[in-house]
């Protein structure tokens, strides 16, 4: 069937994440509510209402996934965050903490501007997972969340593969945060101080990609009226996202700011992003500087019922191994004001060697730091500048 994605047990941890990853970009889930006749996602979607033909069909696949349940009622993190008498910082906390736990999770993006004359709209894009968000640690006015993909999927035949499981992305909260690192374009990150007065009751979130690189961070603060709570970043530079990343080279940055809205089933994560064009000198180009803007929404939809057990097991034997690469890349950002990242050298991908380690682990080989560390330099020394 066109779109399938096959995934094989035979397959090296690399080609499985890549398979995974194809996945996670290409696929539609089944799903269950009140009526198990609810098997297939509609996909309408504000578009271009007079493109030729199907050219604004959305980006997809015909893979899919287990059947789930959505939950129903709200959870107790929705309850404690809507507790009288908080203090504003202690409701903070809770609305980010209200975002771990397991989830089926829907993703659509759209361009809906163009700037240059004879714009043409790429496809929509739109793909699911189902993923569990573990809390890594909660110091008070630091909290780390980790996602892990947990999919199944059929095969050619109809018949339920997996569970595979993906090491995802991460999300580090820090209150006041004065120390951080944005992207600037070209593969460079640069260190960037922020004063007291600047981040006096906000929070900054940083985003890493799979293998623990960093991808964006910013500043914003959490908003709470009733039943709202949002935390809305300030305008933030990122690198083009895997979604596009191997097919585009007409834009070089996202430029895009975020808002996390916790809800009591769940959470969305919204952006509104434009797509910088970089002159050979890595600045905005002067005379069309925007390509154009995109809008997206990613919606967390707790799940109940559902086996992410593969999940745990992968973590609790992996965790000390992603804690040292953690380790690594603080190093790096202690030391550095300003480093080069790149993703792929030499053909190979920074998150290869790594996932094949972790893969070992959840095998069942005994975790060993020395051996994690020679994993971890060598990849360190091949991708970073």
């Amino acid at each position: 069937m066109p779109g399938r994605i096959e995934i094989c047990a035979g397959q090296t941890a690399g080609a499985r994440a890549r398979t995974l990853l194809a996945a996670f970009a290409m696929a539609v889930i089944t799903g269950t509510t009140a009526s198990p006749a609810a098997a297939d996602p509609h996909q309408f979607t504000f578009s271009w209402q007079f493109g030729p033909d199907d050219s604004m069909r959305p980006r997809g696949g015909t893979t899919k996934g287990a059947p789930i349940t959505l939950a129903k009622e709200p959870g107790a993190a929705w309850r404690a965050l809507q507790e009288p008498g908080l203090t504003k910082f202690e409701r903070d906390r809770r609305a980010i903490l209200a975002m771990a736990g397991g989830y089926r999770t829907s993703f659509d993006f759209l361009e809906t501007v163009g700037f240059k004359p004879g714009f043409t709209p790429s496809r929509p894009y739109q793909s699911w997972s189902t993923e569990y968000i573990y809390v890594v640690e909660d110091s008070g006015r630091f909290i780390r969340l980790q996602h892990l993909m947990v999919l199944f999927v059929t095969d050619a035949a109809g018949k339920l593969q997996g569970p595979f499981v993906q090491k995802h992305w991460r999300q580090d909260w820090r209150y006041e945060d004065k120390d951080l690192h944005v992207f600037v374009g070209r593969d460079r990150w640069e260190r960037q101080k922020r004063s007291s007065h600047d981040v006096r009751g906000r929070w900054s979130q940083a985003v890493f990609q799979v293998d623990d690189s960093p991808r964006y961070e910013a500043i914003g603060e959490w908003q709470h009226e009733g039943s709202y709570s949002a935390w809305t970043s300030e305008h933030t530079w990122r690198p083009l996202p895997r979604r596009e990343a191997s097919g585009r080279s007409d834009y070089q940055v996202l430029e895009g700011i975020n808002r996390h809205t916790i809800t009591p089933t769940g959470w969305v994560q919204e952006e509104e992003n434009l797509k910088l064009v970089l002159d050979a000198n890595g600045k905005p180009d002067a005379a069309a500087p925007y390509l154009a803007r995109e809008l997206g929404v990613a919606r967390y939809e707790h799940i109940v019922d559902f086996d992410f057990s593969a999940g745990d097991v992968y973590w609790q034997r992996s965790g000390d191994f992603w804690r040292d690469v953690r380790a690594a890349w603080d190093r790096v950002y202690a030391d550095r004001d300003s480093f080069q990242y790149l993703e792929i050298v030499d053909g190979q991908e920074m998150f290869v060697p790594l996932f094949e380690y972790a893969d070992k682990l959840d095998d069942g080989q005994a975790y060993d730091p020395a051996t994690a560390a020679a994993v971890i330099n060598r990849t360190f020394a091949a991708h970073l500048r």
